[in-house]
């Protein structure tokens, strides 16, 4: 490898057969979910199931070494079966809750209605954004979206209905909301402390993993605070307004965050009222309660949004806008793409610098996107492999993969690229190149 990582094209029941047996210190990779999801073939073969794969994954990790597969809500339990069966050891399962899935579920009443040739009740009238390239010539306005690649969309009015039977409001599935990510690992001899210094795998690095406090002053859910402010909890016996007190040894904590637990909230702006409002807040008044880890709204857990546009297509200058069928074009066409930062967050879990990290399911590359992004912040010093059997997944990964290598090059074309569309600079301005 001439550089810190590099994208293999091919099959990973191949490509795995040709690395080294033991070279490398975690695979965390998002395999297919088996579910044909938008119509891929690469969601429906099968291959996240068969032990086989991940038999030749096994060969290839170092002892101790992590593997860290995302599943689907309906067909994870498969994928873990294939993992056990290959000889990892199923350590935990973390829990990715996010609030801005889409339910993806039929109107049964509506159905029933078309079957009994009834006309539906019209309630309302929804703006949805349809891409002419995708639906051909339609019938509206064109949409005013602010952002390269909506020239083709338009905006068509869509009837809300109601169904005059008694299945309305039926349906045939819930909202997703949560992604499993299965944690397995490669059995070793021994105990896990030689097998750390002699493999450096195996263990979780839990203190650079841990979850900021809340930024408020409030000394019940703000441990930090506690402590810079000088507040003491009253000694265990202790009462206060006739309420029996906590222990005054919780007043010690660690500056470094909450334990990190396996649950990783995500949410963005958009849906944070949707997604912390119902959330608990967590106490206790038995005299017992950690405070490092119990007290406060579950959103403490959180770490990351859902992959945004600029971390979907960061990078792709070279990349013209293309249709998904869902909406506005992107640049990025794979339809699962992770966010940056749970990638991030995954790879300092379990991989020490300066380790080799592989994904069989390369995608558009976000797990090595993640790893130049740590190389730049932790100076990690990780190597990565990609595997990718689908050719333009390949060709966006080593975009995005270079972006987060060499982000400053790219926060120029930024810059360059905003300021053009303002008018006020070129691409040629700032190289000094003559032009017309």
């Amino acid at each position: 490898m001439d550089k810190p990582y590099r994208i293999i094209n091919g099959n990973s029941l191949e490509v795995l057969d040709t690395l080294e047996e033991n070279s490398i210190d975690a695979i965390i990779t998002d395999p297919p979910y088996e579910l044909g999801f938008m119509g891929k073939s690469w969601d429906k073969s099968g291959i996240a199931y068969n032990v086989e794969l991940w038999k030749k994954a096994l060969r290839v990790l170092k002892a101790g070494g992590y593997l860290l597969a995302f599943g689907g809500s309906r067909t994870y339990h498969r994928i873990a079966c294939a993992i056990e069966d290959a000889g990892f050891e199923i350590r935990d399962t973390v829990m990715w809750l996010y609030g801005s899935g889409f339910p993806k579920s039929m109107n049964i009443g509506l159905a029933v209605d078309k079957k009994n040739g009834v006309e539906s009740e019209v309630i309302g009238i929804n703006k949805s954004v349809q891409d002419l390239k995708e639906v051909g010539k339609i019938t509206g306005h064109k949409m005013t979206f602010g952002q390269e690649g909506t020239e083709n969309c338009v905006r068509k009015d869509v009837p809300i209905l109601k169904a005059n039977n008694e299945w309305s409001g039926w349906g045939t599935c819930l909202k997703p909301a949560f992604e499993p990510i299965i944690m397995a690992r490669k059995p070793f001899k021994g105990n896990l402390v030689d097998n750390v210094l002699e493999n450096r795998c195996g263990g979780l690095n839990i203190d650079e993993c841990r979850v900021p406090f809340e930024d408020t002053p409030n000394p019940a859910t703000n441990p930090k605070y506690r402590k810079n402010a000088g507040y003491k909890l009253p000694e265990k016996g202790q009462t206060s307004n006739g309420a029996v007190s906590f222990t005054s040894s919780k007043n010690e904590t660690n500056d470094l965050g909450r334990f990190p637990a396996n649950v990783i909230l995500t949410y963005d702006e958009t849906d944070f009222d949707e997604v912390c409002d119902n959330m608990p807040e967590t106490s206790s008044s038995d005299g017992e309660a950690d405070y490092d880890d119990n007290s406060g709204n579950a959103c403490r857990y959180f770490y990351c949004a859902k992959a945004s546009k600029k971390d979907r297509d960061g990078g792709l200058y070279k990349f013209e806008n293309a249709s998904t069928g869902t909406g506005a074009p992107k640049k990025n066409i794979h339809p699962t793409v992770k966010p940056v930062e749970l990638m991030q967050y995954l790879i300092r879990l379990v991989v020490a610098k300066g380790g080799v990290i592989l994904d069989i399911f390369n995608g558009s590359g976000s797990t090595g996107k993640a790893a130049m992004f740590e190389n730049r912040e932790r100076d990690a010093n990780y190597k990565y492999i990609g595997i990718e059997l689908e050719k333009e997944y390949c060709d966006i990964s080593e975009y995005r993969i270079d972006y987060a290598l060499n982000k400053y090059q790219y926060d120029i074309l930024d810059e360059i690229e905003e300021n053009e569309k303002k008018g006020q600079l070129s691409l040629f301005d700032f190289s000094g190149e003559e032009h017309e």
